[in-house]
């Protein structure tokens, strides 16, 4: 990845962040952290870097919001469709995507807002906002506001830090991690208690 970075400079970067934000699992840290090194003009790997800070930027912003309305995209056409066929195995009701349609109608500019910029959690709001069918305008505004934040953010760290820009990642792919778990164990706890208590309603006197 680094060495398709150092080689393909802004096609890397704009491929990379396309990726990320359609929900495949690719570190954003490395692509914007090592692309704001690059820009610094840093010698990494051997290689003198010599890309532009502000192209480094207006790229990642590009590719992320394509990424984004991409899974947006996949949400909105066929996540109904598919939760509404295979949702019941995952205790997802038909009320349960009504309330969640309403909540993004009321809640789901802040939510994307807030969600470009938490680790992990970034890569699958498109999902969800798709699936609740979330107006495309304002999902692309705030999807836009939100990742220039971030986007901004790692490639000037990883300018700052030029040489040394892989330090960053430790740190984010931490944070990454952790609130990952929190997400999958509250989901996990959410399924259990929603098992337990459907277990409970089908047993009389239960």
């Amino acid at each position: 990845m680094q060495s398709f970075l150092e080689t393909r400079g802004y096609a890397a970067i704009f491929l990379l962040t396309v990726l990320e934000s359609a929900c495949v699992p690719v570190p954003s840290e490395v692509t914007l952290g090592l692309g704001g090194a690059l820009a610094s003009g840093a010698t990494i790997a051997g290689t003198k870097g010599d890309l532009h800070l502000g192209l480094v930027i207006a790229v990642g912003i590009l590719g992320s919001v394509v990424g984004s309305l991409l899974a947006y995209l996949v949400g909105r056409v066929g996540g109904r469709p598919l939760v509404e066929r295979f949702g019941r195995y995952l205790l997802v009701t038909d009320r349960d995507l009504d309330r969640a349609h309403d909540w993004f109608a009321r809640r789901g500019e802040p939510a994307v807002l807030i969600g470009r910029v938490v680790p992990f959690v970034r890569t699958f709001i498109s999902l969800p906002a798709g699936l609740a069918r979330m107006p495309v305008g304002r999902f692309t505004v705030f999807t836009t506001i939100g990742v220039a934040v971030w986007v901004t953010l790692l490639s000037c760290i990883g300018y700052a830090l030029g040489g040394s820009w892989n330090s960053m990642t430790r740190a984010f792919g931490l944070a990454g991690y952790v609130i990952g778990a929190i997400v999958m164990v509250s989901i996990a706890t959410i399924l259990a208690l929603r098992y337990r208590a459907r277990r409970r309603r089908r047993v009389p006197g239960g």
